[in-house]
């Protein structure tokens, strides 16, 4: 199922006839016009409130008159191995199959491996009366540790996993199993992640900040944090050149913002293409002050800052900012949706176009470093995919190529990676990684670039799963390392793709001008349109350049990844789709 052989013709839209057209905008589409802007200014993606509650069975009996008593403590792992403590539980006394009343909160980031590791102490008896936080762990006797990732515990459907204890016995301190016992960890979603309100926000006679025409108006909203600095949490459409704008709905979780008396800044913006954006004018007004202009039917007038230090004044505006609606639901969550069985099954399509340089040379972005440093391609693949692996149960990829010819056949601008002509899948991210490595020598670089047809093979199996109704979301990731030649005809698969449950990942890798390729990822702004005036039903691109960012504090999975989530459940609730509860689940297959 979806391989793909092509020859030099761009193919249709494969796998696109019999998809529905266009859906109906929801409350919760989200807004894509200046996600780039947002971000610049500490926007990110995903972010739950996860509580997690600890238990243990049959611990391993350290006391010799009693039974052990028994303390967690947790930590972080680090990309490079160092741990940092977030966390101690109580001590449960004289029990080997404690249960820690005592709970952890964290946020959970979708576009982050955050791995845990949990290490169970025998508290001894003289230390019992001190406050967890003081004891000396190297004055307890250590029982056992355990590691996993918080993205396995919440993908579980019961959100529970039973961890083996292992010990570092032996002068040569291998971990070994030693029936040490178990520790449960269960996570559960905090109620403030699912409260969510949808408001409609309307202006009356904004002020003009362009000379010859009127602005294009974009509200921000952003949660003051404790340092006083605002952080946006969301914003509206771009609505050009009108001075009275009446926007689509937003969507703020009350978790979003602390709480609904925390005070949030709504500035209204002058939309500027180049990312200079001009103030109308701003309030400072909380959830509560919004309800309450909403139950009035009362606006509320523009204010701008002007001068500074202690000539600072704000200029009352004639401009005013309307709530037309304000309504509070419980949404289901992302992480409702795992739990009721939904998967995120990763794809990956990798640029073998001749620009790329001779493999076999170290100037070649495809260059295998012999020391095991990886090149652009390798670590996009393993960035991206060790995130994603962990929503896909049987870790069948399919992996593409385009750009080359493969043996015995013409230039393809689709072919599996794996070199087989009737199957596309690799076994996990290593066998991309071995597929990838074969393939290097096994095919001539050629070109141009197109991206037409390997949108259509992932489209067409995300196609096949809608009708089969499998509880399936796909992700296909494109690296490469040129401007594409079939711009119109992306689009048209992407606007024929918006309907699927399917996201689209490109990574630009080398230095080449990718302003066209820009134009692809909603974020600009502007809808996405096909060649035929059908417009996209909703953002399912993320393009980013590797040289933006491979410097900077986000790294390119983050970049790419704080989305999906967002664009996963617009595609759910465009559909109407509800996560069926694990009880459920089990009591009908019962």
């Amino acid at each position: 199922m979806g391989s793909c052989w092509s020859d030099g013709s761009n193919g249709g839209g494969g796998g696109m006839a019999g998809v529905g057209g266009g859906s109906t905008s929801s409350a919760a589409t989200p807004n894509d016009a200046v996600d780039y802007y947002l971000k610049s200014r500490g926007y990110n993606g995903l972010f739950s409130q996860i509580e997690l509650s600890f238990s243990a069975s049959n611990l391993r009996d350290r006391d010799v008159i009693s039974k052990s008593d028994a303390m967690v403590v947790v930590y972080i792992k680090g990309r490079d191995g160092t741990l940092a403590e977030l966390f101690r539980t109580e001590v449960v006394s004289n029990s080997l199959n404690p249960k820690w009343i005592r709970n952890f909160t964290i946020g959970y980031q979708f576009e982050i491996v955050q791995t845990l590791l949990f290490r169970v102490y025998d508290i001894d008896t003289q230390f019992q009366n001190a406050k967890e936080e003081l004891l000396k762990l190297e004055d307890q006797q250590f029982l056992g540790e355990a590691t996993c990732t918080l993205s396995e515990v919440v993908t579980k459907s019961n959100r529970t996993v039973a961890l083996e204890l292992m010990r570092k016995e032996g002068p040569a301190a291998q971990t070994q199993p030693q029936n040490n016992g178990k520790l449960i960890v269960h996570a559960e979603e905090s109620l403030a992640s699912k409260t969510n309100t949808e408001i409609v926000f309307r202006g009356l006679n904004l002020e003009s900040k362009d000379t010859f025409s009127k602005s294009d108006p974009f509200l921000v909203i952003s949660k003051i944090v404790e340092h006083g600095t605002p952080i946006p949490v969301s914003k509206t459409e771009v609505l050009k050149n009108d001075p009275n704008p009446l926007w689509k709905p937003v969507s703020l979780s009350v978790q979003q913002v602390g709480s609904k008396d925390s005070p949030l800044v709504i500035e209204c913006l002058d939309f500027n293409g180049n990312g200079n954006h001009d103030l109308i004018g701003k309030v400072q007004k909380s959830l509560s002050d919004l309800e309450k202009l909403h139950l009035a039917g009362q606006g509320i007038n523009l204010v701008l800052p002007t001068g500074v230090g202690h000539k600072h004044e704000d200029r009352v505006l004639k401009s005013q900012l309307f709530v037309d609606k304000f309504t509070e639901t419980v949404q289901h969550t992302f992480l409702e949706y795992l739990a009721s069985g939904f998967e995120l099954n990763f794809m990956v399509a990798i640029d073998f176009t001749a620009s790329n340089g001779n493999p076999r040379l170290p100037d070649s972005l495809h260059y295998i470093d012999p020391t095991g440093r990886l090149n652009a391609y390798q670590r996009a693949i393993v960035e991206v995919g060790e995130v994603l692996q962990f929503y896909d149960s049987d870790k069948h990829f399919p992996a593409w190529g385009f750009g080359a010819r493969p043996i015995d056949i013409p230039v393809s601008h689709c072919f599996n990676l794996n070199g087989s002509s009737t199957y596309c899948e690799v076994d996990g991210i290593q066998g991309i990684m071995n597929a990838y490595n074969g393939a290097l020598f096994n095919v001539s670089f050629a070109g141009p670039t197109l991206f037409g047809p390997v949108i259509n093979a992932a489209a067409t199996i995300a196609s096949d799963s809608l009708s089969q109704s499998a509880k399936k979301y796909f992700v296909l990731l494109i690296i490469t390392d040129g401007v594409i030649t079939d711009l119109q005809e992306t689009r048209d698969s992407i606007v024929s793709a918006s309907d699927l449950p399917l996201s689209i990942l490109i990574v630009g890798v080398g230095g080449a001008d990718y302003k066209e390729m820009e134009v692809l990822d909603g974020d600009k702004g502007e809808k996405l349109e096909s060649s035929s005036g059908r417009v996209a039903s909703r953002d399912i691109v993320q393009f980013v350049a590797l040289r933006d960012i491979q410097y900077g504090e986000v790294s390119v999975v983050e970049a790419l990844l704080a989305e999906l989530p967002t664009q996963f459940l617009t595609y759910m609730r465009n559909r109407n789709i509800t996560p069926t509860t694990a009880t459920t689940t089990t009591s009908s297959s019962s």
